[in-house]
């Protein structure tokens, strides 16, 4: 299925122009970026979650919250997750993964298995089915 190839925006940021996530997903270049983004897609949709496309990047839902988004980047794969702090507050989960306030950036050579991302993932869906905001 061919689709709008992705735009570059202002901001550091890939937009991709696609509607579903079948579409989004048609649009990716089939390169370490996808494989690492699948993987990753695999592990959200393991918990039941709800896949959407919000703001131009995947969406993961539990009932009407997202709790997560899920984009490719230039340089890495972007796991939004609102803030990181509410899931991991004493900083133990995530070891190897390079992130920000709100947001894990799986690089080429960061994989899932060991990086803590699971954990995290793990650790968010829990708190997001007790009711917690995470602000994604």
């Amino acid at each position: 299925m061919a689709g709008i190839p992705p735009v570059q925006g202002e901001s550091r940021a890939m937009q991709y122009n696609a509607e579903t996530p079948e579409a989004y997903l048609a649009l990716l270049e089939d390169d370490w970026r996808r494989s690492r983004l699948l993987e990753l897609r695999e592990l959200l949709l393991g918990h039941g979650l709800e896949e959407c496309i919000r703001y131009k990047m995947l969406a993961y839902r539990l009932g009407d919250e997202v709790i997560f988004q899920l984009n490719a980047q230039k340089n890495y794969v972007s796991l939004y997750v609102g803030e990181i702090a509410k899931v991991d507050p004493h900083k133990v989960i995530l070891k190897v993964a390079s992130h920000g306030k709100g947001c894990i950036r799986f690089g080429k050579s960061t994989v899932l298995e060991g990086s803590g991302g699971a954990e995290f993932v793990d650790r968010a869906v829990e708190l997001a089915r007790k009711g917690v905001y995470l602000g994604c």
